[in-house]
């Protein structure tokens, strides 16, 4: 089985949310030895790779990483607006 195949196998294993944090990585990796980097002011893409290099961080640590629907209720309890259905 090539690398390839091998990679793809795993990644059918795993649920979404984990294929999703693997496609983050790999996109990160492919920009930063790939791509070319867009003309983005210095205050943008420092920060945008200071939260990249969080969540790498956060991913490796093994923490939960929220899903969608969880951030969504996090930024809403925190702005009081959190209405559980009854």
């Amino acid at each position: 089985m090539s690398p390839e195949q091998e990679l793809l196998a795993k990644w059918r294993t795993l649920p979404k949310e984990r294929q999703d944090e693997v496609l983050d990585f790999v996109e990160s990796l492919h920009t930063k030895t790939v791509q070319p980097q867009p003309a983005i002011p210095a205050n943008k893409s420092q920060l945008r790779q200071r939260l990249r290099q969080i969540r790498a961080e956060i991913v490796a640590s093994g923490e939960h990483l929220l899903t969608r629907e969880e951030l969504e209720k996090e930024i809403a309890s925190r702005r009081g607006g959190l209405q559980e259905d009854a």
